[in-house]
């Protein structure tokens, strides 16, 4: 997929003033300096698209973005410096919850993982609660560039194990990105277009 025009459209914290088009939404989420925007920014060929910031939580609505005029890209607030508690609807805030139990536009999510660093429990988390709500989701490692070509792998299949380890049998589709050198942009871009064609195939949408 190639990317010809994308829009910012809206920001709010209201899930009922998101817009009301019926096409398909593809959430971006994931802790806080994890390198959300800066992909959201080489995704979309706009560098100053979403805003960037050195301090971390900078996204604190939920930001959509019109994409070749044809599908949403949502940017979430990262959930990094939120408060956790033993229930994990706590770990976002309540409009983050509110966006995935009530957005019948979301066709699937997108978790954001810094390569370089083990698997952390609010991610898990996380993961978890996407999967026991049934929202479809894949998982994006960002920042390869920061780690040696050899040490892909290494990385990837730690982060498998700690999936198989908390439970999931099958571990979901996952990417490996870089916003530095562009790296894994096709992958992501095709796998949204597929789901979109199918979609558009089908009239399969609200």
């Amino acid at each position: 997929m190639k990317i010809n025009t994308a829009e910012f459209i809206i920001s709010n914290s209201d899930v009922k003033k998101c817009p009301t088009e019926p096409i398909p939404e593809y959430a971006f989420i994931g802790r806080s300096n994890v390198g959300k925007s800066s992909l959201i920014n080489m995704l979309t060929n706009n560098k100053s698209l979403a805003k960037t910031s050195s301090r971390p939580g900078k996204t604190q609505l939920i930001n959509h973005f019109k994409i070749n005029s044809n599908w949403f890209l949502v940017d979430l607030p990262g959930y990094g410096y939120a408060k956790v508690s033993k229930s994990t609807k706590a770990i976002f805030q309540k409009f983050i919850t509110e966006y995935f139990e009530k957005r019948e536009q979301l066709v699937s999510a997108f978790v954001l993982v810094d390569i370089r660093h083990e698997a952390q429990k609010i991610d898990l988390e996380f993961i978890t609660y996407l999967g026991e709500s049934g929202i479809p989701f894949g998982i994006i490692f960002t920042k390869v560039d920061k780690i040696s070509k050899g040490s892909i792998q290494k990385h990837t299949a730690a982060y498998t194990k700690a999936l198989h380890a908390n439970g999931w049998e099958e571990v979901p589709p996952f990417f490996i990105t870089s916003s530095e050198s562009e790296f894994g942009k096709d992958e992501v871009l095709n796998y949204i277009d597929q789901i979109n064609q199918d979609i558009f195939k089908n009239n399969s949408f609200v």
